[in-house]
């Protein structure tokens, strides 16, 4: 496996720590890709994306959602009833399983909001860039040259 060397990085910029730890964790292969659920992701406009996790099965209350230093945490853990701890399965094609899946997310991406509709979960997120940080003009001002005037 490559290595990747960020010590240049490291002497010209200031506040990328987070990024040179993520680059790290997926060069080392720490960080596992699970199959589980299926999801999507999509760009819904300028500013907007939406993230699409295949949840079937799993009610409003056995999914939670976390955000926490800029990691999105969808979690889902199926309660046991009775009923369904006595029934015998001739086949089982629907999971079920609980799962944890992580997604990074970007500097100034909310999550605006999230719905469960037909065994979807659809998070959807934004990126709210403070005006401090946009970009701007300056003015250019002139002035008139001053130097040595001698009246008479």
């Amino acid at each position: 496996m490559r290595t990747l060397d960020l010590s240049p990085l490291y002497r010209s910029t200031v506040g990328f720590d987070r990024l040179a730890q993520m680059l790290d964790q997926v060069m080392s292969g720490d960080a596992p890709a699970p199959g589980y659920p299926p999801y999507n992701i999509e760009k819904t406009g300028e500013d907007a994306y939406r993230i699409t996790l295949a949840v079937a099965g799993f009610g409003e209350d056995e999914l939670n959602l976390e955000v926490k230093d800029q990691t999105l945490t969808v979690t889902a853990r199926k309660q046991e009833t009775e009923a369904s701890q006595s029934r015998v399965y001739l086949h089982r094609g629907i999971a079920e399983r609980g799962f944890e899946r992580r997604f990074q997310l970007a500097d100034h991406v909310k999550v605006n909001g999230a719905e469960l509709v037909n065994g979807l979960l659809h998070v959807d997120l934004v990126r709210e860039v403070p005006e401090a940080l946009k970009p701007r003009n300056i003015a250019i001002t002139t002035r008139a040259p001053q130097g040595n005037v001698i009246e008479g």
